[in-house]
């Protein structure tokens, strides 16, 4: 806990905003080994380069939608596209929207991102896949599909390569980790439409960095 404390101050002040301990938690540097978190916390202070890590956040609250029990897809777009205020507010600072449902045409196939988003300081498209319940693996091709056209045809001179974001009802960490999603630019967070008690979401914000950072140093000790 004293670890996160001195991180979450360390990204308040850099960010220049106040993160509380909900915040800071859902960030994917804090799930980050400490070296790779310091790294990162002084590259964004010396250079002002912000990484993805401080962008990306897990899971991200949408309970604002207004979405209870069963809904499909395109209630959820719809929803977020009716509250797309706060749904920038959500995603965090320099995110702007750009389209929904981006037509992407291949050999006389018609495919869809469902929403497309640039980062200001990240200097890149930002696509988002909307799905409705866990994540699966064959989602990591299509979400590669999509970040392989916007770069040929979409990236322009200066940006960098384009990120892509998959928010999911649910996901197997395991499953994650073992498709290596970071070396494709993919991210994948879940989505809460309704929120438990404060004590129980920060109970497992907190058991899901502890788990991931497990898994890490297991990773290290077995490559040792």
């Amino acid at each position: 806990m004293q670890r996160c404390a001195g991180l979450r101050a360390g990204v308040s002040e850099l960010c220049g905003k106040k993160i509380d301990g909900m915040l800071y938690e859902r960030t994917v540097i804090s799930k980050q080994p400490d070296e790779v978190i310091k790294y990162e916390l002084e590259e964004l202070k010396e250079a002002d380069k912000l990484s993805p890590n401080l962008v990306f956040r897990d899971p991200y609250f949408l309970d604002f939608l207004g979405l209870k029990d069963r809904y499909l897809e395109k209630d959820l777009e719809d929803a977020i596209l009716r509250e797309l205020e706060n749904f920038l507010l959500e995603l965090g600072s320099g995110f702007a929207f750009l389209a929904r449902q981006r037509r992407i045409q291949l050999d006389n196939d018609d495919y869809y991102i469902d929403l497309l988003f640039y980062h200001r300081r990240l200097n890149r498209l930002i696509a988002i896949d909307l799905k409705l319940g866990d994540f699966k693996a064959e989602y990591k091709g299509q979400m590669e599909l999509y970040l392989r056209w916007l770069s040929k045809y979409e990236k322009q001179a200066g940006e960098n390569e384009p990120l892509g974001l998959i928010l999911c009802a649910g996901k197997k960490q395991e499953l994650v980790e073992l498709l290596e999603l970071d070396q494709s630019g993919i991210h994948v967070a879940e989505y809460l439409t309704e929120l438990p008690p404060r004590k129980l979401l920060e109970d497992k914000l907190h058991q899901a960095i502890e788990n991931a950072r497990g898994r890490m140093e297991n990773r290290g000790n077995e490559d040792g």
